[in-house]
């Protein structure tokens, strides 16, 4: 089992980011305005040893301590959000800082993040920040150039000379079938067999392409809320939610309107068949307050116990396939509660959690 971790770049300073939210901001803002809603809450998140990195400033030594990490704790590879538009990008350097320092010793794909930005991230009004546009085929060169520097690294992951690139809303782009010709035509050109590309099942629209797909990743735990929920269980969830935004209307003391039961969401990873081309995903924790305060969503009773029971299901289930792949959401979601990095809470929990069912990354 090759266990990939989503990996988010947004802890340092941009332009960008500086407009929209105030300068200085980065994801640690708003892990650090996190606050508890609920009796035994656990907020603020705090990382383990108050490592608040910067992935620019520290980016070479923080990104060496995450990979050495990784490996101790059977982590195969992260897979690095990429915010392109049309030309345009944002968070790009911690992985250009990857690519500049060979000697870190860490497995790595790219998935792009295909989605335009908004404020509703953070629970604000729906004004785009930055839009999607996917341009025509002199765009999709300038973005094909720029991820050959990274296919060409020997650390990318590949599947039979094809660089893994993962869309996250492959749906979302309508010349979709034109774009990919040429990036297998442009790839073939530079020595590999072409991309191998890797669709979301997301909360949003599944793809249907499947001809123009050559596996795909869960994006938990959307997918299964959206789209494997019991009519029971969203029956019961709905009216909770209604019940609480009632009454947070009539009180000053806001309380957390919207949570459920881990089991549920891990009941429906598990409890799925995956084809040889679907890779499994799985988060450890989730709770996204620090950004959208109490209209957040909290997945209640996880643990570092119920991960590896689940992760042990998982693996069972991909036994035997060509490609084991399982994605994790996330190694440093921290703004969503949805990392295995080491903090206070959980300690290293979630990664002897991963250590104890893949092994060590020596063992493969």
């Amino acid at each position: 089992m090759k266990v990939i971790c989503m990996y988010l770049p947004q802890f340092h300073t941009f332009p960008e980011n500086d407009e929209w939210w105030g300068k200085g901001y980065t994801e640690w803002t708003a892990v650090k305005r996190g606050r508890p809603l609920y009796r035994g809450h656990i907020q603020p998140r705090v990382p383990l040893d108050g490592r608040y990195y910067d992935l620019v400033n520290e980016g070479a030594q923080t990104l060496k301590w995450q990979a050495e990490t990784a490996r101790k704790y059977g982590i195969y590879g992260f897979s690095f959000y990429q915010y392109w538009f049309k030309g345009r990008q944002l968070m790009q350097r911690p992985m250009e800082i990857l690519l500049e320092h060979p000697e870190i010793d860490i497995n790595y794909c790219i998935c792009w993040a295909n989605e335009s930005w908004t404020r509703t991230w953070y629970g604000l009004s729906e004004q785009v920040l930055m839009k999607q546009d996917y341009g025509d085929e002199e765009d999709w060169y300038k973005h094909f150039e720029y991820l050959l520097k990274f296919f060409n690294d020997k650390r990318y992951i590949k599947i039979d000379n094809k660089p893994v690139l993962q869309i996250y809303r492959s749906f979302d782009i309508g010349c979709l079938e034109r774009m990919l010709g040429c990036f297998n035509k442009w790839a073939h050109g530079e020595g590999f067999d072409g991309i191998y590309v890797i669709s979301g099942k997301t909360a949003g629209p599944q793809e249907t392409r499947d001809e123009l797909i050559d596996g795909y990743y869960y994006f938990e735990p959307g997918y299964t809320l959206k789209h494997d929920f019991s009519k029971a269980d969203m029956f019961g969830y709905n009216v909770s939610v209604l019940l609480r935004s009632v009454l947070n209307r009539i009180r000053w003391n806001k309380k957390l309107e919207r949570s459920i039961p881990a089991r549920l969401i891990l009941k429906g990873i598990t409890g799925r068949d995956y084809k040889e081309n679907e890779f499994p995903g799985i988060m450890p924790d989730w709770d996204n307050t620090p950004r959208r305060g109490y209209k957040g969503l909290v997945y209640k009773g996880t643990s570092p116990e119920r991960f590896e029971e689940a992760l042990r299901v998982i693996k069972d289930k991909k036994e035997g396939h060509k490609t084991d792949f399982v994605f994790i959401n996330a190694w440093n979601e921290w703004g969503e509660g949805a990392m295995i990095e080491p903090d206070e809470y959980r300690g290293y929990g979630y990664l002897e959690a991963v250590r104890n069912v893949a092994g060590t990354f020596g063992d493969r």
